[in-house]
């Protein structure tokens, strides 16, 4: 890869001469902020320059798939947006005539390295951006060679899901995981029968009415059966928020089942349940299992308090008949890393079969 650089002809161009449109941000301060969903991008050096979200819609300027340079504060950091974000005075939109993600990741790393060149007491202004080169690898023409920089981050990205497909499926292939945990599966364990009280604690919801929610990020978890079981972003608080939890919809689209690793707030048409051996994979399988009782449910026969607490599940269990929750963990661990290698094979265009556990 360092070689194709090193053997390729560079030139130097004006930051002017590539990009169709250079535009600052305009000025938000933090006062006038209003919490929403859109990101803000300002002149910090993580989180990809987003420094806050709202949902401003007046007296802000909008972009989309383009570069972002810092002009203050982290001088010369500079970031690819594929996403519509707001931008603050503090930063300078690049956008080329053709957008495209690589070409722009490949820049990027170009133009990072004014970091080196500015700092705090020694800012990027408009002036200096129009009047700032940057070397580019060129074409027989002597023009930038556009084909040659997207194919070359095209090839990192390759390289970079080469790399961790062969890690999880050395794991998968070795019959181990994190640690070297044994493979496992449920049908090697006999099931029996459990009460969900004695699996979880079982809380009720609490209701915010339309008339009462405040547009915000914390998500208020409703008896629908889409989106996790999402209804609304609100910035209400109660006594609700929580996370590492799983929500059971009471009411609506009953028995729908939901694991929540975020904090949230829950509405009183669903029940939230604390499982009393607290872990991400234990909750997922607990969570579908919770969900297999549905059937016995619905808008006529509503899962309310006590019926969820005397509700039955089948779990696998160990030599002492309790759940054998470390066995369950390494069964759900192996399921996300079999999705894993799945996901990074369809994006190296390989055709195969998932497998299915």
């Amino acid at each position: 890869m360092s070689n194709k650089l090193v053997e390729k002809e560079w030139r130097e161009f004006f930051i002017s001469e590539i990009f169709m449109k250079i535009q600052r941000g305009k000025r938000l301060t933090k006062g006038n902020q209003q919490s929403g969903e859109t990101p803000y991008v300002s002149s910090t050096a993580a989180n990809n320059g987003v420094d806050n979200f709202i949902g401003n819609s007046k007296g802000i300027r909008t972009f989309e798939n383009c570069l972002t340079l810092a002009n203050s504060g982290s001088v010369g950091s500079t970031f690819f947006h594929h996403y519509t974000f707001v931008a603050s005075d503090h930063v300078t939109a690049l956008i080329l005539e053709k957008p495209n993600k690589y070409i722009y990741l490949f820049l990027s790393g170009i133009i990072r390295r004014l970091e080196e060149k500015y700092s705090f007491n020694r800012e990027i202004n408009d002036k200096r951006i129009q009047r700032e080169k940057i070397l580019l690898p060129v074409n027989s023409d002597g023009l930038p060679d556009w084909q040659f920089m997207e194919d070359f981050m095209k090839q990192i990205e390759r390289d970079k899901i080469a790399d961790v497909l062969s890690y999880y499926n050395n794991s998968l292939n070795n019959n181990s995981l994190r640690g070297g945990v044994e493979r496992w599966t449920p049908s090697e364990n006999r099931w029996a029968a459990f009460a969900i009280q004695d699996i979880c604690e079982i809380v009720s919801g609490q209701d915010i009415y339309e008339r009462e929610r405040i547009t915000g990020n914390t998500p208020y978890i409703t008896a629908t059966a889409n989106n996790n079981g999402i209804g609304y972003f609100i910035s209400n608080q109660n006594t609700t928020l929580e996370k590492d939890c799983i929500s059971v919809n009471r009411n609506g689209s009953v028995g729908y089942a939901f694991y929540h690793p975020y904090y949230a707030l829950f509405g009183n048409d669903t029940r939230k349940l604390r499982p009393k051996y607290l872990n991400k994979y234990t909750s997922l399988f607990l969570t579908a299992c919770i969900e297999k009782q549905r059937v016995k449910y619905g808008y006529g026969y509503k899962m309310g308090t006590e019926r969820l607490k005397k509700q039955k599940i089948l779990l696998p269990v160990n030599a002492d008949n309790r759940p054998d929750w470390m066995n369950i963990e390494r069964f759900m661990q192996r399921i996300e890393l079999e999705k894993i290698v799945c996901y990074l094979k369809s994006r190296q265009q390989i055709q195969f079969p998932c497998k299915t556990v």
